[in-house]
Parts: structure tokens; sequence; C-alpha cells
């Protein structure tokens, strides 16, 4: 029996090996150039998970255990409303907070602080300034903005003078959160960090404002409404990795 057992488990292993080389083979030449970094079971029966490394971070498919058609899109559980795609991306795409380059960043403290987002974000970026209103209804946070100025890079300026300003957290909020912006007084001259975080950015594969990086180091991107940001600096917040 227990010889049985072995050769029904080494089966199995050689049949998965078998789905993994078929789906490579079959996929890799239809991804112009990117790299398959793993293929393992699916959250649904029958199907498999295909990772992509492209150069805006990890990419999720689907296939079937031959690798004869693809599914590019977001798989749903109904009973839960959970977004199983877009939360193995969080963790595919996540990073080690501490990597980030926080002495570059514009720092905005509300209460004891103790929940931590860092996030990348465009003054002019309509979905940035919805999210800023978000983060208004949030207490107890620390808030580290790495200004990303992609939206109008004309005004650019006005990223730096927000560093060049006195209080650097007020200067970003009344650019970038008041019903209309504040231009900072403090003039552009200053050595400043704006050039910096962009390169940071695009080598951590941002391409959206808002981006936000959790205590965790999970990505998400674009902005999240109130309650689901609470949700995520609680859960986030135990959990650094």
């Amino acid at each position: 029996m227990a010889r049985i057992f072995v050769l029904v488990v080494l089966w199995c292993a050689n049949a998965a090996w078998a789905n993994e080389a078929q789906i490579r083979k079959a996929l890799e030449p239809k991804l112009g150039g990117a790299k398959i970094e793993g293929v393992q079971a699916g959250p649904m029966p029958g199907l498999w998970e295909v990772r992509v490394r492209t150069e805006r971070g990890m990419r999720v498919l689907y296939t079937d255990a031959t690798g004869t058609y693809v599914i590019d899109g977001r798989i749903i559980e109904l009973r839960t409303d959970r977004d199983l795609t877009e939360e193995r991306m969080r963790k595919l795409n996540a990073i080690k907070f501490e990597s980030l380059p926080l002495d570059l960043a514009v720092k905005v403290q509300r209460g004891n602080g103790k929940r931590v987002l860092a996030m990348f974000s465009d003054p002019y970026c309509p979905a940035c300034r919805n999210f800023e209103r978000a983060l208004a209804q949030v207490d107890d946070i620390t808030i580290y903005v790495f200004m990303f100025p992609v939206i109008r890079p004309e005004n650019a300026d006005h990223s730096r003078a927000v560093w060049c300003s006195s209080d650097r957290a007020k200067a970003w909020l009344e650019l970038a959160a008041a019903p209309r912006a504040k231009v900072p007084e403090a003039g552009a001259s200053c050595a400043n960090p704006v050039d910096k975080v962009l390169d940071v950015g695009h080598k951590l594969g941002v391409n959206s404002t808002p981006t936000l990086f959790f205590a965790n180091g999970e990505r998400v991107a674009g902005g999240l409404g109130a309650g689901d940001l609470r949700e995520m600096l609680d859960r986030t917040a135990t959990a650094r990795r």
C-alpha cells in the first residue's frame, strides 16, 4: 500500500511538471519577450495561474492545463466579494517597506501616527485628489508622500516648491488636497528630491497615481475609500515584512 501511495504521488508530481512545461511552451512565444516566472494551480479547479514578469512588475494570467486558452482578467469570489486576482497581485508585487527611501518623501502625520502608508502621488492627478479626501478621514496615521509629477510634468516645480517650504506637510496638503490648489510661495530653487523620486518610482514599476505601499510592503495601484483604507492599514500594521 505504501508503495502504491508513493507511485501515485510521483505520478501527480510528474503530471504537474508536464502541465507546467506544456504551458510554458505554449505561452512564452506569445508574451512579447516577457518571462514566465512560475506556474501553479489557480484558485479554481482546472485553472492554472501563470506569473509573468514585465517591465511594470508581476502580472497574472490564467490558463487551462495545456495552455490552449488564456484568461487575462480578474477572478472574483462571489460569496465574499473578494477580488482574488487583486489580492494575489498585491502579494506578488510587494516590496520591503524599509527599502523605500523615506528621506525623499514629505512626511504628513496625524494623531499618534502609528499606522503607516507611503504613496506616490501627483498633486494634479484627479484620483490622487479624491484619495486625499479619504486620507483626511483617517487619524493616527503617518503618510510618506513621494511627489511624482507625471500627470502635468510642466508643473513639476510646484512639487519642488513643496520641498523648499518651511512646513512641507502643510504645503503639500494646500497644493494636493485643498479644494483649490495653492502653489507654495517658497519657489523651487532649493535642492530637492523630485527627480530622484521619479527614478525610484520608475524602478519600482509605478505606472499610475496614486500608488500606495502599506507597512507589509503590499502595493495598491489607485486610491481606496476611507473604510477600505482603514481595514488595509489595520491589517498590514502587524504584518511587516
